[in-house]
């Protein structure tokens, strides 16, 4: 039995259906890439979100802080302020001292 060639309508529907399944891939391939570009925008949007709402829940933290009493202290006291009626000492040459003393062997 020979093969038999199918008619040429055939052949021409068949290769008019593969030029429509390209012509759709062609029209969707540019909203897709989009999508998928936004998509990614997106989600670097919501990890920096995240990185910020981190970053305030921890200054806010820092802030509480700060406000405190004893921290007002301590800074004062970094800043070299005293209380009314206290000395204040300056003591100086500690890292060399604790230099020696470390190679004296304590």
């Amino acid at each position: 039995m020979a093969k038999r060639k199918p008619p040429r309508s055939s052949i021409f529907l068949r290769w008019l259906a593969v030029g429509a399944i390209l012509l759709v891939a062609l029209l969707y391939a540019r909203p897709l890439r989009s999508y998928l570009n936004t998509k990614h925008q997106l989600a670097q949007r919501a990890a920096d979100v995240r990185a910020l709402e981190a970053e305030k829940r921890n200054l806010q933290h820092q802030l509480a802080d700060a406000s405190t009493p004893e921290a007002l202290q301590r800074e004062a006291r970094r800043l070299g302020l005293v209380r009314p009626g206290e000395r204040l000492f300056i003591v100086k040459g500690i890292s060399k001292w604790v230099r020696t003393t470390i190679h004296k062997g304590g």
